[in-house]
């Protein structure tokens, strides 16, 4: 058999890869979105992912002095609010497996004179390059979905928190009213490509958001998969009728 034959494969969205070819392909799609990514957000959430950022904020616990990991944290709007919370006393580390979105990121943030207290690192969420018990919290706001071996990125955050931290990951995820099912997928599979093609012109990089969610873990799923990964606990608030959940583990 030949060598293509044996390689793992994962999902692309609704696609099946190879798995060492899932980092890159959703690599392009961030290199695409990455100058009009906070536009499209405003726009394909009307506003409210601002609402859901807030809710993970205020679950986060987050205090003066402390360490702060916003993984995936893209164009850092989580970063500017947890700088300000851990003050001059703290660190907040963003970091991003994508280069374009940590540029994006760190040129906004120092436009906005967020300098003293964050610092940038381009990461893999599956092998994460901190020592063991270093941060006091992370978050990874909608980009699990799109990590190739979830179960192992859950690992290496457990590893990487401090006893006592917690990870607040917060994701789409599964609608629990069947009727809010039909217009999401309307406006997911029909609306959504159109804006991004309209806005980013990458209707593709849309198209593969709303199947990428689709294939995304549900919200019991991706608690058990937390527990799973040695997290002393673990729970979830859905947000907006469960189109978005926020997950929440403490590690003891």
């Amino acid at each position: 058999m030949a060598d293509d034959d044996k390689r793992e494969t994962t999902h692309f969205g609704y696609r099946t890869v190879a798995k060492d070819q899932k980092a890159l392909m959703v690599a392009d799609v961030f290199h695409s979105v990455a100058a009009k990514y906070d536009l499209m957000n405003d726009l394909m959430s009307f506003g409210i992912h601002r609402i859901w950022k807030r809710f993970a904020i205020q679950c986060s616990g987050v205090r003066r002095g402390q360490k702060v990991l916003d993984l995936a944290g893209g164009t850092g709007d989580l970063t500017a609010k947890f700088s300000r919370l851990v003050g001059d006393d703290g660190e907040v580390v963003l970091a991003d497996i994508n280069d374009s979105m940590l540029k994006v990121g760190r040129e906004k943030l120092r436009n906005r004179g967020i300098l003293g207290n964050v610092s940038y690192v381009q990461a893999n969420a599956e092998a994460l390059p901190f020592p063991d018990n270093t941060f006091d919290c992370i978050t990874i706001s909608f980009g699990l979905r799109n990590v190739t071996e979830k179960e192992q990125a859950l690992k290496s955050m457990y590893r990487v928190l401090k006893p006592g931290g917690r990870l607040l990951i917060l994701e789409f995820s599964t609608p629990r009213f069947k009727p809010l099912n039909k217009a999401y997928d309307l406006y997911s599979f029909h609306v959504l490509p159109r804006i991004g093609e309209m806005v980013a012109r990458d209707a593709g990089s849309y198209r593969y958001l709303a199947e990428s969610i689709r294939m995304h873990p549900d919200q019991e799923t991706l608690k058990s998969m937390m527990l799973d990964a040695g997290f002393d606990s673990a729970e979830y608030f859905n947000m907006t009728g469960g189109i978005v959940a926020l997950h929440r583990g403490y590690k003891f």
